[in-house]
């Protein structure tokens, strides 16, 4: 009986390499993917987040800005010597130094 090539289906351990290389390369190109997607998500989310954070320092200072207009508005003699006494303080520690 006649023996047909039965190393017709065998790869050869070139095209083994080849081939493993180039599993090896689309695996490395997906976790790339990947990973970018997850550091775009990141960096949005910092910066979603930032953002808020700023919107609320904001709101804040605009709320602190209000009491002490209608602070002064309400005691303007009150807050006309809170003035007086913080500018005595400051200057006095300046010439400290």
């Amino acid at each position: 009986m006649p023996r047909t090539n039965e190393h017709h289906h065998e790869k050869s351990p070139t095209d083994e390499l080849k081939e493993t290389v180039s599993q090896i390369g689309q695996n490395v190109r997906e976790m790339s993917e990947e990973l970018g997607g997850m550091a775009r998500e990141k960096y949005q989310n910092v910066r979603d987040q930032a953002s808020e954070f700023y919107e609320q320092g904001k709101e804040k200072a605009s709320e602190f800005e209000s009491h002490i207009e209608d602070y002064i508005t309400e005691k303007p003699i009150h807050a006309l010597l809170i003035a007086a006494g913080v500018g005595l303080l400051v200057g006095l520690m300046w010439r400290r130094r």
